[in-house]
């Protein structure tokens, strides 16, 4: 049987786990790194990904064979190098902000409906390539006139390790140079940022064989949200994924770019041709639990608040919790917004909160649910948060929706390692290598009325527009 390997890099860390053909784990490794911050700045060496990726790969190879591989990464990390194919600084970090004022240039002279359009991209961050590329121009000439190659963390990686100079497509929907219609380079962007196509990686799909390293097949990978959107088994309309963990974060396939509006905040990722990605996210949701346990609940583990928050009924008994305890960026941006709690009485229980945040985060899904507005049949529930049995119950409920825990929790580096199969042709593609590696352990349907489940959610909504609407004189 074939081993294959998917290497996950993250913005602190890289995950590396080497699966068999029908997904089974056979090793895994991690390696932590800290990030060089300075004010705006937040950088980290090129060169060192490289080093971290060589040693996590020797430890792996160590313990067993591997036959294919492929990487996905964090989005728009940037790395720049120079005719001899070096780093000519160290990689700007997606978390990096120094670009704000070229990210400006680039919003008011497209305007976002252009961007959206063309992009799938609801914002133009600072933190997105094609406004570093500007600033590399503006602020670093001696630089610029050095350039010979761009890449994004995941290209470089790939020229390092097979000398093809090719990236994905998944991985530039953030790049703002990737026209996600067309699957192709938006020339207007790249006129205006100051480069060609030529300091630009050759297009591919992901789960393209592009080389070989130590014996295994080298593939294209993805961007690490899609990788894990693949991991998940989301291979069809109608399936979206859940993840509470810190925060919320749904991602939903979709065959078409929702059309634009003013104020639209659901950013669209190519997946691949005629497939694309709704990515969703809450600054705060496993993250509530947590704080609420460490601060009220210290003297008992997560499973026993579990079990006493399945004895409260659907309503908490009329206690609301909203959990915006670090602002809201959709459906609402308001990054003042604060948390809140309505319809407190003396009856109150410590198992009410807990079971009230577990429902405030289920709205949380609902409301996004309802505003993609595509059809939804089945939701894969990943993250810290699907361990609870109870807390899946509750999001069955108050969606409606049938919700599926994964027998395999490492989706990211699975999904990864689905691609590598798929390049090395031991899967026709990627619907076949999902139904040979993707389980699920665990399944929620709705057990209260639709009327009930209709009326807590309104009520739930309403507290929402409150806080939202706060009067002044509440902020003074």
């Amino acid at each position: 049987m074939k081993h294959l390997l998917g290497i996950d890099i993250g913005t602190t860390s890289l995950k590396g786990c080497v699966f068999d053909e029908k997904g089974n784990e056979i090793a895994s490794v991690t390696k932590a790194y800290k990030l060089i911050t300075e004010g705006e700045f937040v950088e980290f060496p090129a060169e060192q990904y490289f080093s971290l990726f060589e040693e996590a790969y020797e430890e792996l190879s160590a313990k067993t064979h591997i036959d294919a591989f492929s990487i996905d990464t964090q989005g728009e990390t940037i790395i720049f190098l120079d005719a001899n194919g070096k780093p000519l600084m160290n990689a700007i970090v997606w978390l990096d902000n120094r670009a704000k004022s070229e990210a400006e240039e680039i919003e008011k002279h497209f305007g976002m409906k252009r961007v959206y359009e063309v992009t799938g991209q609801t914002e133009v961050s600072p933190g997105y390539p094609a406004p570093k590329i500007l600033w590399l121009k503006n602020n670093r000439p001696d630089l610029f006139s050095k350039l010979d190659k761009i890449m994004l963390l995941d290209d470089y990686l790939l020229y390092r390790i097979t000398g093809s100079f090719t990236c994905d497509r998944a991985l530039y929907s953030s790049s703002l140079y990737l026209n996600i219609t067309t699957g192709e380079y938006w020339k207007e962007m790249l006129d205006f940022i100051g480069i060609n196509e030529r300091y630009l990686p050759k297009l591919k799909e992901s789960g393209e064989k592009i080389g070989e390293y130590k014996g295994a097949t080298v593939s294209t990978g993805t961007l690490d949200q899609i990788a894990g959107f693949i991991g998940s088994g989301i291979i069809r309309e109608g399936m979206v994924s859940e993840m509470t963990g810190t925060c919320l974060a749904v991602c939903a396939l979709s065959k078409v770019i929702p059309q634009y509006f003013e104020g639209i905040k659901v950013p669209v990722h190519y997946v691949s041709k005629g497939r694309f990605c709704l990515l969703m996210w809450a600054p705060t949701a496993g993250m509530v639990m947590e704080w609420f346990k460490n601060n009220f609940c210290s003297d008992i583990g997560f499973k026993e608040l579990d079990s006493q928050a399945e004895k409260i009924p659907l309503g908490s008994e009329g206690l609301v919790f909203a959990p915006n305890m670090c602002g809201s960026v959709m459906p609402q941006k308001d990054s003042d917004l604060k948390g809140g709690i309505y319809g407190l009485e003396l009856k109150h229980m410590r198992a009410h909160f807990a079971r009230a945040i577990m429902e405030s985060v289920a709205c949380l899904l609902r409301q996004y649910l309802e505003y993609i507005n595509i059809p939804v049949n089945e939701i894969i529930s990943i993250g810290g948060g699907a361990k609870s049995k109870v807390w899946l119950q509750i999001k069955a409920d108050i969606t409606g929706k049938k919700l599926m825990t994964l027998k395999n929790k490492e989706t990211g580096c699975l999904g990864t390692a689905i691609l590598a199969g798929v390049g090395a042709g031991i899967y026709n593609d990627i619907e076949n290598a999902v139904s040979s590696t993707v389980g699920y352990s665990d399944y929620a349907e709705r057990k209260v009325s639709l009327k009930d489940a209709d009326e807590f959610y309104k009520k739930y909504v309403a507290f929402d527009e409150m806080l939202l609407n706060r009067d002044e004189h509440l902020m003074k």
